[in-house]
């Protein structure tokens, strides 16, 4: 599909959005406008098919993701968006990487409620933040299997007021291996399917 080589053309080279330039940005940006008209699922929440499963992030305006990548002595490795729709849950997963001991990741879990076709409000209910070692962090598919079965983990492992922590997040695009969304905060998301 030629709006999807577009929009994979003029985030090429950008880093998830880390270095992208302004005028890199506005391209970007239109190419996403163009492939959301272009929609083959318009009810993405009826496709739980499409949307179950572990996406990874390969372009993002999000400010607060972006901010990872400034922490001393560590660089952003990938961020996950893992959702399952039978449990409508939904896991957020970004790996810091720097000197060995200090690899880490931040990751966020909530429940989520469509609330049109295609628009979710997201309730954010544990924040846990630590050190990969200590976590015994493999894969998102092995965390999210813990978190599911209730473990505490050797990390800052909180619980958050899902009343106060949430937004929304709305499905713009979404195909087999391609999802686009658009946050509350005006943040753009483009992930891929692994």
């Amino acid at each position: 599909m030629l709006g999807k080589a577009n929009l994979m053309e003029a985030m090429a080279g950008t880093n998830r959005g880390l270095l992208a330039s302004e005028s890199q940005k506005q391209a970007i940006l239109a190419a996403i406008a163009n492939l959301e008209d272009l929609n083959p699922t318009p009810r993405p929440l009826e496709a739980s098919s499409l949307l179950d499963g572990d996406w990874r992030l390969i372009y993002t305006t999000s400010k607060a993701l972006l901010n990872l990548d400034r922490l001393p002595l560590c660089k952003l490795g990938q961020i996950y968006q893992c959702i399952r729709v039978n449990t409508s849950s939904v896991y957020n997963i970004a790996e810091i990487y720097g000197l060995p001991p200090l690899e880490g990741l931040v990751s966020v879990a909530a429940k989520f409620e469509p609330v049109s076709q295609q628009r979710v409000q997201v309730k954010f209910q544990r924040s846990i933040i630590g050190l990969k070692r200590l976590i015994d962090y493999r894969s998102p598919r092995d965390f999210i299997q813990q978190i599911e079965a209730h473990k505490k983990f050797t990390a800052f492992d909180t619980p958050l007021n899902s009343d106060k922590q949430q937004g929304w997040l709305d499905i713009t695009y979404i195909d087999s291996d391609l999802r686009v969304g658009r946050g509350n905060e005006g943040s753009v998301f483009v992930l891929s399917k692994t």
